[in-house]
This record gives structure tokens, C-alpha cells and sequence, in this order.
């Protein structure tokens, strides 16, 4: 396990990223989303409530240009599971299990993001919480080192995770040109505090130019009930 705010700040552009776990009390399961941004455009956002999840809106609508891949929504709830994922499959793994498939077939209709050179992974969660239970598993849809012919497609499901213990994913390794796809499995970090406590140690971690949002819950495992925190750096 490694400290997962030195994890974050370990590099000033880890892109866009996913935390998910267990508090360390046992009681409330954990998930963070960032994004981050190098160009005006993907700067010029701000995370706002949208019924039980969030969308991506723009802060200046005056200065958006292209909207395609930064307006979305990473968080969705569908019945007792909680969807989060860095871009509009979001609503593609809503819609799909809403008809019956499962998080990883809904996720095999979609690949990596089309902006090359980079060629973006996906990367998407979805956390489930029913009758005292508490599973999550993590995805990663990138391409091959770069060759946008290639889709590489990775699942990792979590049963019974352990108490003040979470994973780590992101979407890149560190800032270059272009910017190199996050490797390996999803990152074990611990979690630690109550939510404010978590929240406060992944905006901190953000490198100070390039972070934009955050957007953290925890949703207590007998209840389902959750609290929800969204920091956004332009006010």
C-alpha cells in the first residue's frame, strides 16, 4: 500500500483519476473523482450537482470551444450502484445495465477517446452497496502504447474489500507530449479520516496549476445514505 496523496502528487499531470475503497472504520465506502487540465478550455470547468451524480459544466461559457470530450457526466446512480467515470460512458454503462447487461459488456461497446496523439484511456468505476454488502470494481479502456488500432480492455472487480484500504487509477502517467497512458493495475492507497479529512488530502495532492475539480463521496454500507463534497477551483 502507498500514501495516496504522495501517489497523486508523484506527478503534475496524473490527467484525470478515480479513487475507490473502504474507510478505515469499515462503515462507508469511498470514491473520489478529479480532473485536471493543461489547455484553457479543459481549465474553463466546474463540477456541478446533477440530481444524484454530477456533470462537467463550462465555468465562462463565453471561452468554450470544444466541448466533445470535457462535458459529460462522471457520476450517475442507477438503483444501489454508483457509476464514475472520466467521460460520457458514464451514460453508456446507465444505459446498459438499465437493460440488463453488466458494467464490463456495456463497457466492451466503447474504446479509449479519440484525441490523438494522446488517445485518453476511459477509465470508469461503479461501486455497489445492497443489503449491508459493499463491492466495487474499476476499468480501463486504452490503446496499444499509443497505436490507435489496438484497444486494450482491463477489468478488476474488488469483493469484500478491506477496511482503510482503496485503489488508485488514473488516466496518465506523467505530463509529456504526448501524454503517456496510465500502466498496470489500479494503484492500492490507503484511506484514511472522514470524508472532509479525504476530500482535503486528494485536493492538496493536485499539482496547483493544472487541478480543476473534485468530486468525493461516502455512502454508509447499512444505511446507503451518502454525504457528497465537490471543490471547484474556479469560484
Amino acid at each position: 500500500m502507498v500514501d495516496l496523496k504522495q501517489e497523486i502528487s508523484r506527478t503534475t499531470y496524473p490527467g484525470r483519476g478515480i479513487v475507490i475503497g473502504f474507510t478505515a472504520d469499515g462503515k462507508k465506502a469511498a470514491c473520489a473523482y478529479f480532473i485536471m487540465g493543461r489547455s484553457e478550455n479543459s481549465r474553463n470547468r466546474v463540477f456541478v450537482e446533477d440530481g444524484e451524480g454530477i456533470r462537467t459544466q463550462a465555468f465562462d461559457p463565453s471561452k468554450m470551444e470544444d466541448p466533445s470530450l470535457i462535458i459529460y457526466a462522471p457520476v450517475r446512480v442507477l438503483g444501489n450502484s454508483t457509476i464514475v467515470t472520466n467521460g460520457d460512458q458514464t451514460d453508456t454503462v446507465y444505459d446498459l445495465m438499465k437493460e440488463g447487461k453488466t458494467f464490463e459488456q456495456a463497457l466492451r461497446t466503447r474504446e479509449f477517446e479519440p484525441d490523438a496523439p494522446n488517445y485518453t484511456p476511459r477509465i470508469s468505476g461503479i461501486m455497489n452497496v445492497e443489503n449491508g454488502k459493499y463491492d466495487f470494481s474499476m476499468s480501463i479502456l486504452k490503446s496499444n502504447n499509443g497505436d490507435p488500432s489496438s484497444c486494450q480492455r482491463f477489468t478488476y472487480s474488488y469483493e469484500n474489500p478491506k477496511a482503510g484500504e482503496g485503489y488508485f487509477i488514473h488516466t496518465y502517467m506523467k505530463d509529456a507530449n504526448p501524454l503517456p497512458s496510465y500502466e498496470g493495475e489500479p494503484t492500492l492507497v490507503n484511506i484514511e479520516g472522514d470524508i472532509d479529512t479525504f476530500t482535503n488530502n486528494v485536493w492538496e495532492a493536485l499539482n496547483e496549476d493544472n487541478k480543476v475539480s473534485l468530486f468525493t463521496r461516502f455512502i454508509d454500507i447499512e444505511t446507503g445514505k451518502y454525504e457528497t463534497r465537490i471543490i471547484n477551483k474556479n469560484k
